[in-house]
């Protein structure tokens, strides 16, 4: 098996490299805290197994789950 430093491998091939070498940090930020919220919406289990099958109903139920949670955030944060 052949050892070789596999980054610099890729950035010698320029665009078909294959992996991007840098990434965008504010677009990261962004993304991770969308994930985070979805996977805090998620740990519901009514939102994560989808039990509520009428869209009304399921949509009041995220609406539930995200008022509990920005509720829980006021509470921590406030002095």
């Amino acid at each position: 098996m052949r050892q070789t430093n596999q980054a610099a491998d890729r950035k010698k091939k320029g665009r078909q490299g294959g992996w991007l070498v840098s990434h965008d940090a504010e677009l990261y930020k962004a993304r991770n805290t969308v994930e985070r919220l979805i996977n805090k919406l998620k740990a519901w289990r009514g939102i994560a197994t989808r039990y509520d099958k009428a869209p009304a109903s399921y949509h009041a139920g995220l609406h539930l789950r995200a008022s509990m949670i920005w509720i829980k955030d006021l509470t921590r944060t406030t002095p």
